[in-house]
């Protein structure tokens, strides 16, 4: 039979900041019940009481508050930087892209900081890079078929410690704190210590006093 606390498990899991606010106990039990009583009349098809639905809720945070524990970022081991003038450029995978794409870690100045990131996806590729190499990356890639050029873009990059990179959990927190600025991520990448993520220009500022705010001193 489907009780309270089914219905209430449910709907609390399928909805993860919720589910934090619950386990960090920042959230008003009270308030999260008024929030979720009419979803869980319709589930039960009947009337409940509002104590009920706190007393659930209450269990529920006792039983997986410690699965969001903050987790500590330092500043001998974290730091964030920014690059302006980035682009995106998305093309389709196909047999003769590959050869065309050797071609254009000739030209990037990795010595003078500029950066190249080639991504592949199952059916397309992402080329990440500053926005200077933008006419040479679209002439070795003529009668490729290219989706889209993505340009006023950022990247920030996050560095992380030897044992963060085997922690549950770390790239929720980080990507979490972008979801609470309304800040849309074009591209995650990840690489050994560092993840970088691709962000529109507009929201560089925010994006940067995002992460900055996760390192303690």
């Amino acid at each position: 039979m489907v009780t309270i606390s089914h219905v209430v498990t449910k709907l609390i899991d399928d909805n993860i900041y919720l589910q934090e606010a619950i386990g960090k106990k920042i959230a008003s039990y009270g308030s999260v019940a008024k929030q979720l009583k009419p979803e869980i009349e319709e589930e039960l098809r009947k009337e409940v009481a509002h104590y009920a639905i706190v007393a659930a809720i209450r269990r529920y945070s006792e039983k997986m508050q410690v699965r969001f524990r903050d987790i500590k970022f330092d500043t001998k081991s974290s730091e964030v930087n920014l690059k302006t003038n980035v682009i995106d450029i998305h093309v389709l995978r196909s047999l003769g892209l590959f050869d065309k794409l050797k071609r254009i870690y000739d030209i990037i100045q990795f010595g003078k900081g500029d950066t190249l990131n080639i991504i592949y996806g199952r059916n397309t590729v992402s080329i990440v890079t500053n926005e200077r190499y933008k006419e040479n990356i679209l002439n070795f890639l003529q009668n490729e078929r290219i989706y889209s050029v993505q340009e006023d873009l950022v990247s920030l990059s996050f560095s992380l410690s030897k044992k963060l990179v085997s922690t549950a959990g770390v790239l929720f927190q980080i990507v979490r704190n972008f979801a609470w600025e309304n800040i849309n991520i074009i591209e995650v990448i990840s690489m050994d210590f560092e993840i970088t993520f691709i962000l529109n220009e507009r929201d560089a500022v925010r994006g940067y006093k995002a992460l900055e705010r996760l390192i303690t001193s």
